[in-house]
């Protein structure tokens, strides 16, 4: 808990943070150097100032030259941690590789090559992306990078214990509403060798991520079930499956052979492997106008829903969100597609 009062330290914490993301300029590759990497005591190191300051006044007052000799070992180590530890973290190049997309609340996970070209491993790297209480916009907004929130932060963090030439890591960013979410800065931190310095760098990406509605269930799902045998008519959408018998195919090494075709094998035929087919029900057509919800978030929320269980059950359908001309709608099925639907749920207005 801070000692200053709230009308001071928020906006010289904006002020720095203004500062900070002036000398690292947004890019989805970036390398620590001389500008962007900072190094102070860490809160033992503080401790270590304190005990210096006094053994150099404890030499100084009573002319003790023991005392004065070990007050300067002391400033000496100092001296080579601060070098050590800024030189163990500069130099370092972190670039994004992927980012995925999530329904909101849930985390979006970021994927990052770290490379290391220094001759000796570096260890003991802390990685984080600071987590707030943020609000995700709709549209392309930069005001909501500059949103400082007052609330206090979580850190999901992943602590690299060595790192020689490249690695790949995986961090998560929460999540709050659907929209456009500007990726949160990345700290990457060390307090190696001997935990008297701190340094660390702030990394801004260029590239965001997207977030679609939490599906919700709507009591309209008959109209998106799949369709029985009965019902399928000629020409009825199928998969591959367990129930219904479909064709033989030459046998392929590998395959099961709980699926080959023994009498085939027995009569010198051959070996055969045989193909299994479920039955998937009608195309269907998910329109912003049919479902029941009043309101806009609660729609496409309820077409989130219909995307994710027509394209987990394969079914064939098209997606019309409002102000979609009829002709427009592309028809698709599996779980690609269904990426796209939700995609295009992420970025409506």
């Amino acid at each position: 808990m801070s000692l200053l009062p709230k009308a001071f330290t928020v906006p010289a914490s904006s002020a720095l943070r203004r500062w900070f993301a002036t000398r690292a300029p947004k890019s989805d590759s970036a390398t620590l150097n001389l500008r962007n990497v900072y190094i102070f005591f860490s809160r033992e190191g503080l401790l270590y100032a304190v005990l210096l300051i006094i053994t150099f006044i404890a030499g100084i007052n009573y002319g003790n030259n023991l005392v004065l000799g070990l007050c300067f070992y002391l400033v000496s180590v100092w001296l080579i941690s601060f070098h050590v530890t800024f030189a163990h973290i500069s130099g370092l190049k972190v670039q994004l590789i992927e980012v995925t997309m999530a329904e909101a609340g849930a985390p979006v996970w970021v994927t990052l090559q770290l490379i290391s070209e220094s001759r000796q491993p570096r260890r003991q790297l802390l990685f984080s992306f600071e987590q707030t209480d943020g609000k995700v916009n709709n549209k392309t907004d930069k005001k909501a990078s500059k949103k400082i929130k007052n609330s206090a932060s979580t850190q999901e963090s992943i602590l690299v214990t060595r790192l020689q030439g490249e690695q790949v890591i995986r961090l998560p960013v929460q999540t709050h509403s659907r929209g456009q979410l500007t990726l949160p800065r990345l700290t990457i931190k060390t307090v190696y060798p001997l935990g008297i310095m701190r340094a660390w760098s702030y990394v801004y990406f260029a590239r965001s991520a997207w977030v679609y509605p939490k599906p919700e269930v709507f009591d309209w799902q008959a109209q998106y079930a799949v369709a029985s045998q009965e019902d399928l008519p000629t020409g009825g959408q199928t998969r591959q499956g367990q129930d219904d018998f479909e064709r033989l195919d030459n046998y392929i090494e590998g395959e099961s052979l709980a699926r080959v075709s023994w009498g085939h094998v027995a009569r010198g035929q051959g070996m055969f492997t045989k193909h299994f087919a479920d039955p998937v029900g009608h195309e269907q057509t998910l329109d912003y106008a049919d479902m029941p919800a009043a309101h806009h978030e609660q729609k496409l929320a309820q077409l989130a829903y219909g995307v994710v269980t027509l394209g987990e059950l394969g079914v064939p359908f098209n997606m019309r969100l409002a102000g979609d001309a009829p002709s427009a709608a592309t028809m698709g099925d599996g779980n690609g597609f269904a990426q796209a639907c939700l995609l295009r749920l992420a970025k409506a207005p």
